[in-house]
């Protein structure tokens, strides 16, 4: 297997090559401006190790897959073109209004229980900008009043003389009957050929989302046509980068949804977030092969700090209708919460509390932490972790960024000693010590959200700074294990790499399995069929476009069902894609009413007040060969041995502890397996470092994976 994935994130642009049996890990910092840069100076440190010329790696691997955060960065930064929005007349006010809530969306749970006070997010379409068009098509998609295809042309023209860019269209029930918005796409391309200088992107919303419910379904459209043209440029320009220098095969794009696709069959939305999803899909697939049970898998890269949970048996969380940034929207994510932690965050003086404020606020790659020396002046995690002794100011990033502790220094005293009267080790203690409480905070909160005991899970620590902090993290949830995975330092490139072809259709409908009032079970098989039969066709020419033979295609069919009225929606995995008789369905009444059961506890089931369906999902999708995990499971400790000489020692401060420790530092490519180190001590690779807290003891297992197991050793000071 010859292959080049890259996860493009805030600071650093990973790199992972796999050449043959050998596996290369490398990083550049992110170019903003143009992105192919980045990956062309990553992915030319591969081509160093192994001797080759870029052309050559590109001619001979089977794909080339991105992962990235441009997205979400884009979003966050509000710079978007200018949106025109045409509705059904009558429902002009459906967006604004945002259900009377929207502005509580995205906010933290602080933010949600101040209502009032709770700030609007600036709006992607100005109100002026939507206009409504005569139309409308019932609950079902009969016709009830004809397109005036007239309005269209006149509301048209008024939003591109207003400066629209790009025209979104979200009709009612268009997810039923699709005919209305299929027109006005027509209409626009007869006003605005595509040959023409002034022709704009139309984005239609049942293309987008394909459930009902109109105000997310229209938010699902808007974000992806505000961020349509910024992903269409910066890609292109990626895949121009590769054809420049011979890569002749489609470019493969990573999606929130757990897969990926090429160019053409993505659209902006489902690039949201691809990044930290690849490292969960990274994590799935190691906690499947080396049997780990439970896992939260976490990513600390220099900009944000990313939670995901992989339950025992590789079942990964959803949200079908996540938040993204402040805007609810309609597509099925793969679960992660982002927190704004990361080793270039922003560390400051709190004046409400009197002590130290770390992010979400980051410096970024540019001019990115103090210590980088490139003109950043305030001071980050990072410049607190090279004050503390734990990075080596001359090989940091295999010495490809070199860091200036003076610089560190300075900034730490401005921001923070000023302010507390401390000494500057102490501020980067309180630094330090309050970055690690941001990111377990929030990792206890999402497993206890969903029921779980952090005691119960392995957690898996990746990303450049992951290593460097998971000790502090795990320490303060009692977590007593933690397993650096192999290629740690770029675990979501590896993910990306590792991820198959796949695209989820679905349909919002009403279908009543059971009707409590008449006690009749559902016999419309032929309907049901006929529905999961489109939905695997959609999926099947998808793959078949990207040039999947069809032998290759494989579809999971997925229902969300609940009883009666309720609010609470469950999703249940159906592994009998078509129904014959009253048998098959009581085949899904029963596996929807295990689900429930294991969500909601046994006995909490109310087939009395009915069981429906209403959406059907089908997810295709086609296997590709994947990295391989070998046992990396810790060395049992009598076999277990000492480690060799180290190649150092470093004089580092710790949280909690008053004086210094004179902490040993070996490198990691001198560790065979087997090999136990007691903290405090420092393992460095090119890429990352791995930091042994006081009291932790760190073992060296097979593929270049490291755990740290707690409360092993005693703590000794020299």
């Amino acid at each position: 297997m010859k292959r080049v994935s890259v996860d493009i994130g805030g600071t650093f642009t990973d790199c992972f090559v796999v050449w043959g049996q050998q596996y290369i890990e490398t990083k550049a910092l992110t170019t903003h401006h143009n992105l192919a840069m980045g990956f062309n100076e990553a992915l030319g440190k591969a081509c160093s190790v192994l001797g080759l010329e870029l052309e050559q790696i590109l001619q001979s691997v089977d794909s080339v897959r991105y992962a990235t955060t441009l997205g979400t960065n884009a979003l966050i930064e509000h710079k978007g073109p200018k949106i025109g929005m045409l509705v059904t007349a009558g429902y002009e006010a459906t967006v604004p209004l945002s259900r009377a809530r929207g502005y509580g969306e995205g906010l933290d749970n602080l933010g949600q229980q101040d209502m009032p006070n709770a700030q609007r997010p600036e709006p992607l379409v100005e109100p002026h900008m939507i206009r409504g068009i005569r139309e409308r098509l019932d609950f079902q998609g009969n016709l009830v009043m004809a397109l005036d295809e007239d309005d269209v042309r006149l509301q048209l023209r008024e939003l591109v003389d207003r400066g629209a860019q790009i025209i979104v269209v979200a009709l009612v029930n268009a997810v039923v009957n699709p005919a209305h918005e299929q027109r006005i796409e027509e209409i626009v391309l007869e006003e605005y050929p595509s040959h023409l200088l002034g022709a704009i992107p139309v984005i239609l919303s049942h293309q987008v989302a394909g459930r009902k419910g109109e105000y997310v379904r229209a938010t699902s459209a808007i974000v992806d046509g505000y961020l349509h043209s910024t992903m269409y440029h910066a890609l292109s320009a990626l895949e121009q980068n590769l054809r420049a220098h011979k890569y002749d095969k489609p470019m493969l794009v990573i999606h929130n949804s757990g897969g990926m696709a090429q160019l053409n069959s993505t659209d902006a939305l489902q690039t949201i977030h691809s990044g930290p999803v690849s490292g969960i899909g990274a994590s799935e697939h190691l906690a499947m092969q080396a049997s780990l049970g439970n896992v939260v898998a976490t990513d600390m890269g220099g900009t944000s700090y990313d939670i995901g949970i992989v339950v025992e048996g590789g079942v990964k969380h959803y949200d079908f209708n996540p938040v993204i940034d402040r805007w609810l929207v309609s597509v099925p994510m793969v679960h992660l919460v982002t927190l704004g932690a990361g080793g270039g965050s922003i560390a400051s003086y709190d004046r409400m509390y009197k002590t130290v404020k770390c992010g979400p606020e980051s410096a970024g790659s540019d001019p990115g932490p103090a210590c980088y020396d490139r003109g950043g002046l305030r001071p980050t995690v990072t410049d607190a972790d090279l004050l503390l002794g734990y990075l080596d100011a001359a090989n940091y990033a295999g010495g490809s960024i070199p860091l200036n502790p003076r610089r560190a220094k300075a900034a730490i005293e401005d921001a923070v000693c000023d302010e507390l009267d401390c000494s500057v080790i102490e501020a980067a203690k309180l630094i330090r010590e309050k970055v690690d409480d941001n990111m377990a905070n929030g990792l206890f909160t999402e497993l206890r959200a969903r029921g779980y005991d952090p005691k119960d899970f392995t957690m898996l620590a990746y990303g450049g700074n992951g290593p460097l902090h998971c000790c502090g993290i795990a320490q303060n949830l009692n977590i007593d294990r933690i397993l650096a995975p192999p290629l740690s330092s770029v675990f979501s490139a590896v993910g990306a790499g590792n991820m198959h072809q796949l695209h989820i259709h679905e349909q919002s409908l009403y279908m009543v399995l059971y009707d409590s009032n008449t006690r009749h079970i559902f016999d419309d098989y032929e309907r049901f069929n006929a529905i999961v039969g489109e939905l695997k066709e959609k999926g099947r020419q998808d793959l078949l476009r990207q040039g999947v033979p069809l032998e290759d295609i494989r579809h999971d069919l997925e229902l969300d069902m609940r009883y009666g009225n309720q609010l609470v929606q469950t999703t249940a995995v159906i592994p009998n894609h078509e129904v014959h008789g009253p048998g098959d369905v009581l085949s899904i009444i029963s596996q929807f009413s295990a689900d429930y059961g294991k969500r909601f506890g046994e006995g909490s089931q109310a087939p009395e007040a009915g069981i429906r369906i209403n959406t059907i999902r089908v997810a295709t999708y086609a296997r590709h060969e994947t990295v391989q995990f070998e046992d990396i499971k810790p060395v049992p400790k009598p076999e277990r041995t000492a480690p060799p000489a180290p190649s150092s020692h470093r004089t580092c401060h710790f949280v909690g502890h008053d004086g210094p420790f004179e902490t040993p530092v070996w490198a990691r490519k001198d560790l065979e397996p087997g090999i136990e180190i007691a903290g405090p001590a420092i393992v460095a690779s090119e890429v990352t470092t791995f930091l042994v807290n006081p009291g932790w003891t760190f073992v060296t297992a097979k593929q270049g994976a490291s755990w740290f197991l707690r409360n092993e050793n005693p703590v000794t000071r020299h």
